[in-house]
């Protein structure tokens, strides 16, 4: 059943990237070109997403686990490191200068073009790389 609704929502958001134009990498950097061929239309679908996240959250956060799952999986801090700033500046700087975040991309790979495919398999392969790197336990950071 996980699976099944995995793959539902998965098509939803899919459909819905598709359906923004956001699967369109020269419309996303569009919005980014402030004083040349500039398109809001991505902070609409932002602020559209957060109409219906932030209620939605609300309401599933009042529950004491989800459907599907033992508890809920939230981050356990608030602190902002170098990690945190590293890993936002590389994902900012990836979707500026290609155009796709990896919630798009994975959509836009319907299309077939060679770019997508490319950055698909490079930030499959960021996350590889920050999922094998060493992680500093607390014990270690209170020592340096």
């Amino acid at each position: 059943m996980r699976l099944i609704s995995a793959a539902c929502i998965g098509l939803i958001f899919g459909f819905g990237i598709a359906l923004s134009g956001m699967a369109n990498p020269a419309k996303v950097l569009n919005f980014f070109d402030l004083f040349g061929t500039w398109d809001p239309s991505l902070a609409f679908v932002m602020g559209g997403a957060l109409l219906v996240a932030v209620p939605g959250y609300r309401f599933v956060f009042r529950r004491s686990a989800p459907l599907q799952e033992h508890a809920f999986h939230v981050p356990q801090t608030r602190q902002i490191d170098a990690r945190l700033l590293a890993g936002a500046g590389l994902f900012g700087a990836g979707w500026g200068l290609a155009g796709f975040c990896p919630g798009g991309a994975l959509p836009a790979l319907g299309t077939g073009q060679v770019e997508v495919f490319l950055f698909v398999g490079a930030a499959s392969v960021g996350i590889l790389i920050v999922r094998l790197w060493p992680r500093a336990t607390p014990k270690q950071q209170a020592s340096t």
